[in-house]
């Protein structure tokens, strides 16, 4: 079974290295491949990304999360993976998890799984918690699905998942817009509780409440289309 762990990645250096250092064990374990999309990062991420146990795509120019992920897929469907699991590149989370997220597609409970991570509600900023909150809302109006976290970058694709999403926009509205997929598709999804790292780092690199009105108008637009 071809595994492929695959992160976006926009002026990451801070964190990008530890991050990449932390999936070695899991994914040498499981037999996954790294990829890292280096979406026009302006700092050293492309040079502390460069290993010959990472296969690294360097955008010229910034395209967003939408457009790393684009790649990300792109790459998994021309090179044949089964299982596609998405991993932020702000330290976010926790390679412990990885396990929790491909188990049920393993064993053909599902096509999608969503990494959730409310589950200690202490260690949640509120800030984090009134975003994704409105998010989930808006994710419900626009395409009839409840999820309890919209916006986590921590998900876990089946082959078949991997073929039928496509995804169109470019910016932070992508991950709402899986939602949309997985209902166009009439594809499975579960959601597993993960443990989330929330530093004044990883906060500041999140989506941001003054851009939600934003990001709800690019998928009022794309789903018009």
């Amino acid at each position: 079974m071809k595994i492929l762990i695959g992160i976006p990645a926009y002026n990451e250096e801070q964190m990008i290295g530890k991050v990449i250092r932390s999936l070695f064990g899991i994914a040498e374990k499981i037999g996954a491949d790294i990829l890292v999309v280096n979406d026009g990062s302006t700092d050293k991420t492309y040079e502390i990304v460069k290993s010959p146990k990472v296969t690294l795509v360097n955008h010229l120019l910034n395209r967003g999360l939408g457009g790393a992920l684009k790649t990300i897929f792109a790459y998994a469907k021309v090179n044949g993976y089964d299982i596609l699991l998405t991993f932020d590149a702000d330290g976010q989370h926790k390679a412990k998890d990885i396990p929790k997220l491909i188990g049920p597609l393993i064993k053909n409970h599902t096509d999608v799984v969503i990494g959730t991570r409310w589950n200690n509600l202490k260690k949640v900023p509120v800030s984090r918690l009134i975003i994704n909150q409105f998010a989930n809302i808006i994710t419900y109006l626009l395409f009839g699905i409840w999820t309890a976290d919209s916006q986590s970058g921590f998900r876990a694709f089946n082959r078949k998942a991997i073929q039928k999403i496509h995804l169109e926009t470019d910016g932070m509205e992508v991950s709402s817009e899986f939602f949309r997929e997985i209902y166009k598709n009439k594809l499975r999804f579960v959601e597993v509780p993960i443990d989330a790292i929330y530093t004044t780092y990883s906060t500041k690199k999140g989506q941001k409440l003054s851009n939600a009105a934003n990001v709800f108008f690019q998928l009022l637009l794309r789903l018009l289309r």
